[in-house]
């Protein structure tokens, strides 16, 4: 098991699956757009809408029953994007064990109140601001 914290946790239900009875990639790759727009929105603070999604893989397959964890990083920050690597990961319904089921990265461009991108202002940008500082004489010391 991971010590990450999922964006989303959810569980495979029928409706979820394909012809062939597996989950359904779609499916999955929807989870990981709601996850990764969840970080794109808290971290870019506001709306975020997603603009590409890329390198997809389905490396592994979940059941119904599972129950899905999406993780997501942010991996770059552009002036008004947001690029978040989001990683899929299936545990099986009656135990621990896991498995990586899909991955792929999002591109995030930030919005303003009138729909039009607007600069990315993370929330650490402001810890980041140091006041002036006042020059203390060597007496003062």
């Amino acid at each position: 098991m991971t010590d990450r914290i999922p964006f989303i946790r959810t569980t495979a239900m029928p409706a979820d699956t394909n012809p062939y009875g597996g989950v359904f990639g779609g499916w999955l790759m929807a989870q990981m757009a709601l996850a990764a727009g969840s970080l794109a929105s808290r971290e870019g603070q506001g709306k975020a809408v997603v603009v590409s999604a890329t390198d997809f893989a389905f490396p592994g397959a979940m059941a119904v029953g599972d129950e899905l964890s999406v993780y997501c990083d942010i991996t770059a920050t552009g002036n008004t994007s947001l690029t978040i690597a989001a990683e899929a990961i299936a545990r099986e319904r009656n135990g621990d064990a896991t498995t990586l089921v899909a991955s792929g990265t999002f591109k995030f461009v930030l919005l303003d109140d009138e729909n039009r991108p607007r600069g990315v202002r993370l929330p650490n940008e402001a810890a980041l601001e140091v006041p002036p500082t006042i020059l203390k004489s060597g007496n003062d010391a």
